[in-house]
């Protein structure tokens, strides 16, 4: 592994209790209870976590800045929508936690469907859609690197615009990292040539190193002018003492979803987003691909991040997540419900084989 990998986990940002397994409890989206797993990720070795978006859920830029204040080290990794924001707006306030943060934040920027009439945006197709997140990146990085921005574009306007406070400069990074997801043609033009890192949900080995390629190629095509596309990886851990242990676990769990019509699994669950569908699909090559990767959550209800397994014990899941790295990939989101247990669990069990991994 490079000795620049990195390993977040996820913190759930959802009004009703229950997600993807975790247990139902009154007071799961409580200050103290995600503060609880804010800090014990940074006693069990991680980097931060993702902060998922979309209307219906408390505003996570909010959820971010609230548990930023109480952590030390944590790093959030923000989800936020172009048309939920304004790029000045958005830029100024990233900055603005950034600042008081020592340089703790990160962006991931979302462009899936959403319920958009709710929050009083529009937009059109899929390319008009992309077409306004590449425009949104782009005038996003320039407000936080120049002063006096001036831009008209195609879906933003902005006039002397400098974004205050100014970014300080940091090792190994300008401004805060701009995450992007998505599998669609018009979704990798813009990472090829907007994103900082590409998120890949959890794919067999040849579908995730075919994409790497292809957006290599891409940022060659469009004439990338920034520093190299990263890559990384969101996927469940499912991971026990054994690989017995583990792969029984899953399979009761799996049969429980069967039981539930996949209740509380939903939340990603759009078969007309394109990456989405490509893991959807995988079941039909069978259950298990890959030495541990379990495709059968995603037919009876799983979705985004937990369409998908890598089933085993600490060392079964280490092994596969270096392939994932022999591949490029070197920014790892990970989880698994009980999501404060497994935050112990698989900080204890699982980060310490990939760091020696990663020294060796």
């Amino acid at each position: 592994m490079s000795s620049t990998s990195e390993f977040l986990w996820y913190i759930p940002n959802q009004v009703k209790a229950g997600h993807r397994g975790e247990p139902a409890a009154e007071n799961h989206n409580s200050l103290a209870t995600l503060t609880g797993q804010a800090k014990a990720l940074e006693e069990h070795g991680w980097k931060g976590a993702l902060i998922g978006t979309g209307w219906g859920r408390p505003d996570t830029f909010t959820v971010a800045a609230a548990l930023a204040a109480q952590t030390t080290t944590f790093e959030p990794l923000i989800a936020i929508r172009p048309g939920y924001w304004r790029p000045a707006n958005f830029a100024s306030a990233a900055a603005t936690l950034d600042h008081l943060t020592g340089g703790r934040v990160r962006i991931n920027i979302v462009s899936g469907k959403d319920n958009l009439a709710a929050y009083g945006d529009s937009e059109g197709d899929q390319a008009h859609r992309y077409a306004r997140t590449r425009e949104f990146m782009r005038l996003v990085r320039r407000l936080w690197t120049e002063e006096n921005v001036s831009f008209a574009g195609e879906h933003f306007v902005v006039t002397e615009s400098s974004v205050v406070p100014r970014l300080a400069a940091r090792p190994g990074r300008r401004h805060p990292r701009l995450y992007f997801g998505g599998a669609s043609e018009a979704a990798e033009r813009v990472a090829a040539t907007e994103a900082d890192v590409q998120l890949f949900w959890g794919e067999p080995l040849d579908g995730v190193a075919e994409r790497i390629e292809r957006l290599k190629a891409l940022s060659r095509t469009l004439d990338r002018d920034l520093p190299p596309l990263e890559f990384g990886l969101r996927i469940t851990t499912f991971v026990r003492d054994t690989t017995q242990e583990a792969w029984a676990d899953a399979e009761a769990k799996v049969a429980e979803m069967a039981r539930s019509s996949g209740t509380g699994w939903h939340d990603h669950h759009r078969a007309n987003a394109v990456g989405q569908q490509r893991l959807l699909d995988l079941h039909a090559r069978g259950e298990v691909l890959d030495d541990n990767l379990y495709t059968t959550p995603g037919k009876f209800g799983g979705g985004g991040a937990g369409t998908t397994w890598l089933v085993g014990s600490a060392a079964d899941v280490a092994r596969s997540l270096r392939k994932y790295a022999d591949l490029g990939i070197t920014h790892f989101v990970l989880s698994d419900t009980p999501y404060l247990s497994e935050i112990k669990r698989q900080g204890s069990q699982l980060l310490p084989l990939l760091r020696d991994r990663l020294a060796a």
